[in-house]
């Protein structure tokens, strides 16, 4: 609170008031000391001055007039010399203002910005997360690598067979060509033959001619779980010499259903061309064959 000129003269009445008071004790004191026992007192004698309030000072005596209000009662101190009369008291240096305190940080709000704000390990927690969700699992990496590894391999298997199956029904057909060019050069210096397919000429050959036919359809042939074992089915089979088919016809009178009808027939297709070399005189353009249903 900044102090101004008027509480300067009260507090310097108060003082010249409580110094008047002191003075009058003392010599009240001294006067009540003389009239019963005079006593002999050792150091220097104590010297005082009266002042009447009309030598005082125009401040001073309004100041005296004026009814003092009640001030705080002041901490204990050592009294200040009295003020010569001559000189006029000056006042204080006024005192800067000082900046507003900074208010203190309430502990209860500290203590919730703590408890609120994320600890370094849970905040590292979903950026490791982060990271190994970003980082393919490394076993799941290999077991890829695995499968298309695998994948790679069935694939070449798969082509070798083919390239196999190719290269030797290219030498079956060289072979067949081979005879056939063999059968007419000896047809040409030789009596005529008895027609093809005579199948009254070797009986033991025709059946092993029908035994060959059955084997080489039945390994290309897959078996459904709806065609019995042993179940016959009779087929027209066209034919070129060399062994070449040319078609498929299965008889109406058929107990394989659908599926079945359909398998046998691509697997004579498959088995093209159909064994030729060694039957030449049992062989015939149209087979009538009875295929007998087996596993291989």
């Amino acid at each position: 609170m900044k102090q101004t000129r008027a509480d300067t003269g009260i507090a310097i009445a108060q003082a010249v008031l409580l110094h008047v008071l002191l003075l009058a004790l003392l010599l009240a004191g001294l006067r009540w000391s003389q009239r019963n026992v005079t006593l002999a007192a050792q150091g220097d004698p104590i010297e005082a001055d009266l002042v009447a309030v009309s030598d005082l000072g125009a401040p001073l005596q309004r100041a005296l007039r004026r009814t003092p209000t009640a001030a705080p009662e002041p901490l204990p101190k050592p009294l200040p010399k009295p003020l010569p009369e001559d000189i006029p008291a000056t006042p204080p240096p006024a005192q800067k203002a000082l900046p507003p305190p900074v208010p203190e940080p309430s502990t209860v709000e500290q203590e919730k910005v703590q408890r609120d704000a994320p600890s370094p390990q849970v905040a590292r927690v979903p950026r490791e997360q982060e990271e190994k969700r970003r980082q393919p699992d490394q076993a799941e990496l290999e077991s890829k690598q695995q499968a298309e590894a695998e994948r790679q391999r069935l694939r070449q298997i798969e082509a070798l067979r083919r390239l196999r199956e190719q290269v030797a029904r290219e030498r079956t057909q060289a072979e067949m060509r081979a005879q056939q060019l063999a059968d007419a050069r000896a047809a040409t210096a030789s009596p005529a033959p008895p027609p093809p397919g005579n199948r009254g000429a070797d009986p033991g050959l025709q059946a092993r001619y029908a035994a060959a036919l059955q084997q080489a359809i039945a390994r290309q042939w897959t078996r459904p779980e709806s065609v019995p074992l042993g179940q016959r089915c009779r087929l027209t089979i066209h034919q070129i010499p060399g062994g070449e088919v040319t078609s498929v016809n299965i008889s109406p009178g058929c107990p394989y259903d659908a599926l079945g009808r359909r398998s046998v027939e691509a697997a004579v297709l498959k088995a093209s061309p159909l064994p030729y070399a060694g039957f030449e005189s049992v062989f015939s353009r149209i087979l009538e064959l009875n295929f007998v249903a087996e596993d291989r």
